[in-house]
């Protein structure tokens, strides 16, 4: 391999540590708890069972602990259990559908504040917003006196319950 002009040579022991760190064998969780269980059964010396499974000693006895610790924290209910991807997706559903709930309350809001204040032309700046479609969950107030059209296609976990 040539070098290019003007850059040292990496020693051999540089090299070899750059070999090692790109071949490092990355464990997953199953094997890990695999070797740890192993380990607690007994049947062979610890030194051993590393030996066989090319791992350091003292890389068992940090994942027993993990291990240990991890199942003492699980069973006195201290850990919260990760969602499952269904689970995210329908919480971001939901996410979304409660922001839309609370930016057609809040346009409504600012709406009927400025009704009740006598403020400006309030019928013609209802009409330009709901032609303009100003409001991001696009335009949620009907005409007096008409149904909105859109209220009707929701499905029902959409409502939230007016307290």
């Amino acid at each position: 391999m040539r070098q290019k002009p003007g850059t040292s040579k990496p020693t051999a022991e540089a090299m070899v540590k750059d070999i090692r760190r790109r071949t490092r064998k990355h464990h997953s969780s199953e094997e890990k708890i695999r070797i740890v269980l192993e380990g607690l059964r007994g049947e062979d010396s610890i030194a051993e069972l590393c030996r066989h499974e090319g791992i350091a000693t003292s890389l068992y006895y940090s994942w027993s602990k993990e291990f240990l610790e991890t199942g003492k924290k699980r069973l006195a209910g201290d850990t919260a259990r990760q969602a499952t991807s269904p689970e995210v997706k329908e919480l971001r559903q939901e996410a979304s559908a409660l922001k839309e709930a609370v930016a057609d309350l809040t346009l409504e809001n600012r709406l009927f504040k400025k009704a009740c204040s006598g403020m400006g032309e309030t019928r013609n700046e209802i009409s330009r917003l709901r032609k303009a479609r100003d409001h991001p969950a696009g335009g949620a107030i009907s005409p007096a006196g008409q149904a909105d059209a859109r209220h009707d296609r929701r499905a029902p976990h959409d409502l939230l319950p007016v307290v």
